[in-house]
C-alpha cells in the first residue's frame, strides 16, 4: 500500500497518519515493525530495504518517509547546489520504481509539507495513488473545526468567543487544540465566553503586548500606561513584559527587513519559525507603520530599562513606567 500525505496543516496530516497506523494492525505488534526515514538523506536502496524487510511476528509493517517530496523542491535564490536535470530524473525514477513495487505486507507513507504541484516526484506518485492534501483551514472551515473540537471535548462556545479564539490563534491547529482543551477545563461545563478566551488563551495577552508596543512606538503615553497597568493587574511580571516587548519589536524589525528583500508572508513565517498566524499578521501590519529609526530608538530604550532592572537601580514596575512615560514626553515634544 502506498499513501502520500502533503500540506502545511501538520495537525490534520498527523491525524491521517494515525488512522493509517490503526488500519495497519495491532499497535503493539506494529511498533517494532515501523521504520521512519528522513527523506532528505535516505537513499533509494535504504528505502527499498526497509519496504522489503519481512514483518517480525506480525502481518504488516509500516515505513514512513518524512520530507521526501521537499528533496525535489529547489526554490529560486538558494545557495544549495542543484543536481543536474538528468540526475534528478534518475533519482525520481528510482524512488517511483520502489513505490510501484511495495510488497503487500508493507504500508509505505510518503509525507511532505507545503510543496508545489509541479513537484516532479509528486507528479509521478499521483499516477500510482491519490495524493492526500492538508491545506491550512480558512474561515468558515476553521470556525466549524473549532466548534466541533469544543463539542467533542464536552463544551460549548458563544459566537463572540469563537471569533476571538480564531482571531488570536489562527490556523495553527496544534495550538488551537491546546487552547480549546484549556478553555473547556477552565469553564467546567458552562459555555465558553469571550471573557474566558481573553483570560485563558495565551495569545490574548500577546495582543495586549502588541497594543503596548504600538502605543510606545506611536508616542501614545496614556494608552501605553493604561495597557501596562492592565497587564500588571492581570499578573504579568515586569521582566516578562520587558522581554515580550523586546521580542515583538525584534519580530517587527525582522519582518520589515525581510519584506524589503521581497519575501512573502508565508516565507517570513517559516524563516522566523512562528506557528501563530496572529503574530505574523500583527507584525506584518506594524512593519508597514514604523521606520527602522523608530524601532532602533525603542531598542535603545529597552536596553536602558533592562540594565536599570538588572543592576537594581530601578524596580521592575518603576522602570517600565519610565519607559512608557518617555513615549508621552516625546509626544509633547513632537507636538
Amino acid at each position: 500500500m502506498l499513501r502520500v500525505l502533503i500540506g502545511p496543516d501538520d495537525f490534520s496530516l498527523r491525524q491521517a497518519l494515525e488512522d493509517i497506523k490503526k488500519m495497519s494492525g495491532d499497535p503493539a505488534s506494529l511498533l517494532p515493525n515501523t521504520t521512519v526515514l528522513d527523506g532528505r538523506t535516505v537513499s533509494p536502496e535504504q528505502l527499498r530495504n526497509a519496504c522489503e524487510t519481512i514483518p517480525f511476528l506480525a502481518d504488516r509493517r509500516l515505513v514512513v518517509v518524512e520530507g521526501l517530496p521537499e528533496r525535489f523542491e529547489f526554490p529560486k535564490n538558494t545557495r544549495r547546489k542543484v543536481p543536474r536535470r538528468v540526475d534528478r530524473a534518475e533519482e525520481t525514477r528510482k524512488f517511483v520504481d520502489i513505490a510501484k513495487s511495495v510488497p503487500p505486507f508493507t504500508a509505505l507513507v510518503v509525507i511532505g509539507g507545503d510543496v508545489k504541484p509541479s513537484n516532479p516526484l509528486l507528479r509521478e506518485l499521483a499516477v500510482l495513488t491519490k495524493i492526500d492534501t492538508f491545506p491550512l483551514l480558512k474561515q468558515p472551515q476553521l470556525d466549524r473545526w473549532v466548534e466541533r473540537r469544543v463539542k467533542d471535548a464536552g463544551g460549548s462556545i458563544s459566537p463572540p468567543a469563537l471569533a476571538a479564539l480564531v482571531r488570536f490563534v489562527g490556523s495553527d491547529l496544534w495550538a488551537m487544540a491546546n487552547e480549546v482543551d484549556k478553555l473547556v477545563l477552565y469553564t467546567a461545563g458552562r459555555r465558553i465566553e469571550e471573557t474566558d478566551v481573553k483570560a485563558v488563551v495565551s495569545y490574548a495577552r500577546e495582543e495586549s503586548v502588541f497594543t503596548l508596543v504600538d502605543a510606545v512606538l506611536e508616542f501614545r503615553g496614556s494608552l501605553a500606561q493604561e495597557t501596562l497597568q492592565q497587564l500588571l493587574r492581570a499578573g504579568a511580571e515586569p521582566v516578562y513584559l520587558l522581554t515580550m516587548i523586546a521580542r515583538q519589536a525584534r519580530i517587527i524589525l525582522l519582518v520589515r527587513e525581510m519584506r524589503a528583500r521581497g519575501l512573502s508572508r508565508n516565507e517570513i513565517q517559516t524563516r522566523l519559525g512562528l506557528n501563530s498566524d496572529f503574530l505574523v499578521r500583527k507584525a506584518w501590519e506594524q512593519s508597514e507603520r514604523y521606520s527602522l529609526a523608530r524601532l532602533r530608538e525603542l531598542y535603545h530604550r529597552l536596553l536602558e530599562t533592562d540594565v536599570a532592572i538588572k543592576t537594581g537601580r530601578l524596580d521592575g514596575e518603576v522602570a517600565l513606567d519610565i519607559l512608557v512615560a518617555a513615549s508621552g514626553q516625546r509626544s509633547a515634544q513632537v507636538a
